[in-house]
């Protein structure tokens, strides 16, 4: 058991100016806005063509469902995008069959309100984002305030559906090209935020706490695309697995670490060639194998008779640095096979990760429902817009939440003027306005992987010229509400999740630490005893496993919260590595998985077969 001191309960300061500050473009962020865009244009022109671009608004509410799942696996994305379709779909019907039965506004905002708490809730718990919940929310909360009749909510259902269908195509088109693209980009990622690390480190620069965070962040994130896929991993994905590995050795021992070989993997990782060798498969394979036991006893400080140093089959005595990267070596062959089990564990069923999540429910509903009352109390024709602002905000903890409603407000009052010098070009034509639209697409999936509010600057007119497609509007009418309705969701929103806390996210990572160490410590003495029955070392082995899966999932929940302990992000990573090498050893002691790292695993190509 971990006997890491608790840190101290303390208060986040909420800044301003840094959640303004500009990050690096993503790698990708290309593939998102061409995407958006290849997904609203085609049926946007059709319903032109036809003179039906009234109609324009259920077609866009699927089509933005191409902007999903980006970073998934394609088999994984091709279920995701199925099931945000389904849910957009679902959120869309419960919006217009609410709006053909009445027309209150109160009752509509009680209906958006909850709406948006159901959609955060679940895209909370199955990690699905960016960009979460904010776009159905969006589409539901729009579609409410649209005059409907029963006999039309099927078709307009029915246009959201097949465009739907037509982003599932555009999200998978890459797929035949480079079947393994997501889980290279995610591996590439891990590898050069490790030597990023590594030289940070070595040299004793300044940012050297910010610069481990960024490299833990992107090993798990790599961790998360890769075992993503649950069934039985391809050789690719085993020699993506192995690079990871060699991430986490450097974080390790960043000093033992080669920045240069890091980054060299990295840029090798990205293509579409071969994955780079990370070590000798025979050294790996077969010398390690027969060492296995006295390297173990020799990091212990330990000799394997008793009496004289350890050595290698050939006799030569193992010097220290030799046994230092032997060992890493073996610790890394125990926790590919370690995630190799935890990935044999079921997820955890939907109703056990919605249960932690039940206090950001209540924060998105208060909040949403508030900001819709006020905006109608202030004579808004368009309450939506504040619920979704109110919506948007809610983060993993306060200070983010905080940092995210700066970014609102600013980027929608820079947006607002954009549409205005926008607007007299849209409304010069049909055409003139899809283009419009389209080029917002592309500039708020571009621009917003640097920040929100400078993602949010294309978004705010992109939401106004939306508005447009079933008549042109009083663009000052349109402005005005906008920066109020703005302004109304962001305060009234901040102010509910300052009301409703989630004081119990930190003691939920403390109780999932506290599992895994003592599943891990049974399973140890389970695999240690000669004598274990193999039902004892499989319900050990799955015990530990889903604890693990328990322990990510939670601390992914909890990422932080106001008035609480800081959250042991690196006890929780340490945990994790450990738990997979315990799981190796019962893997192996059970027999239940052949021993990894063949000479396949290292000299494939792009998209080989499994």
């Amino acid at each position: 058991m971990s006997s890491a001191t608790p840190t101290s309960a303390r208060v986040r300061r909420l800044p301003v100016v840094g959640a303004l500050r500009l990050g690096r473009p993503s790698d990708v962020w290309f593939k998102p806005a061409l995407s958006v865009v290849a997904a609203v244009a085609p049926p946007s022109l059709l319903l032109m063509t036809l003179g039906r671009l009234d109609l324009a608004p259920y077609t866009m509410a699927g089509s933005l469902c191409a902007l999903y799942a980006h970073n998934r696996p394609y088999a994984a994305r091709a279920k995701v995008l199925a099931w945000v379709i389904l849910g957009m779909l679902g959120g869309l019907a419960v919006a217009l069959v609410s709006a053909s039965l009445t027309r209150n506004a109160v009752v509509l905002v009680t209906v958006g309100a909850l709406l948006a708490a159901v959609q955060k809730a679940v895209c909370d718990a199955t990690r699905v984002g960016p960009p979460a919940h904010v776009i159905l929310t969006f589409v539901s909360s729009a579609a409410l305030f649209v005059p409907q009749t029963p006999g039309q909510v099927p078709g307009h259902l029915a246009l959201a559906a097949a465009a739907g269908v037509w982003a599932w195509l555009v999200g998978m088109a890459p797929a035949p090209l480079r079947p393994h693209g997501p889980e290279r980009r995610a591996t590439a990622q891990a590898l050069k935020a490790a030597a990023a690390y590594a030289e940070t480190a070595r040299g004793g620069e300044e940012g050297g706490a910010g610069a481990r965070s960024a490299a833990y962040a992107a090993v798990h994130a790599a961790w998360q695309t890769l075992l993503a896929v649950r069934n039985r991993p391809s050789t690719t994905r085993r020699a993506l697995e192995r690079l990871v590995i060699r991430a986490e050795v450097a974080l390790a021992a960043p000093a033992d670490a080669d920045p240069a070989r890091l980054r060299s993997w990295a840029r090798a990782v990205r293509g579409t060639g071969r994955i780079p060798r990370t070590g000798d498969p025979r050294r790996e394979e077969d010398g390690l194998r027969r060492e296995e036991d006295g390297l173990r006893r020799e990091e212990d400080g330990l000799r394997p008779d008793g009496a004289g140093p350890c050595r290698t089959d050939g006799g030569a005595r193992l010097d220290d640095d030799s046994l230092r990267r032997d060992g890493d070596l073996l610790r890394g062959r125990d926790e590919l096979v370690g995630v190799a089990a935890e990935r044999a564990v079921a997820p955890r069923p939907l109703w056990s990760r919605l249960g932690p999540l039940a206090p950001v429910a209540v924060r998105s509903a208060l909040g949403c429902a508030l900001a819709g009352y006020v905006s109608l109390a202030l004579g808004a024709e368009r309450p939506y817009w504040a619920l979704v602002t109110a919506a948007s905000l809610y983060q993993a903890n306060i200070t983010l939440t905080w940092s995210r409603a700066v970014q609102r407000v600013v980027g929608n009052l820079v947006g607002v003027l954009l549409f205005a010098a926008v607007a007299p070009v849209a409304q010069l034509g049909p055409l003139a306005l899809v283009l419009c639209i389209l080029a917002c697409n592309f500039g708020a999936e571009a621009l917003i992987g640097r920040n929100y509010w400078l993602g949010s600057v294309c978004v705010t007119p992109l939401a106004l010229l939306v508005t447009e497609l079933p008549g042109y509007q009083p663009t000052g009418e349109l402005v005005t509400g906008r920066v109020v309705d703005t302004l109304v969701g962001a305060l009234v929103g901040f102010v509910a999740a300052v009301a409703v806390t989630n004081r119990r996210a930190g003691r939920r990572v403390e109780r999932a630490l506290t599992t895994v160490d003592r599943a891990r410590e049974h399973a140890a003495r389970v695999a240690a005893d000669p004598s274990s029955t193999p039902a004892a070392l499989e319900a050990a082995r799955r015990g530990l496993a889903a604890a693990v899966v328990d322990l990510r999932a939670t601390a992914d929940a909890a990422a932080g919260e106001w008035w609480q302990r800081a959250l042991p992000q690196e006890r929780v990573v340490l945990a994790e590595q450990a738990a997979h090498r315990t799981l190796a050893a019962t893997v192996r002691r059970r027999g239940l998985l052949p021993d990894l790292g063949t000479t396949s695993t290292y000299t494939y190509t792009e998209g080989a077969s499994p």
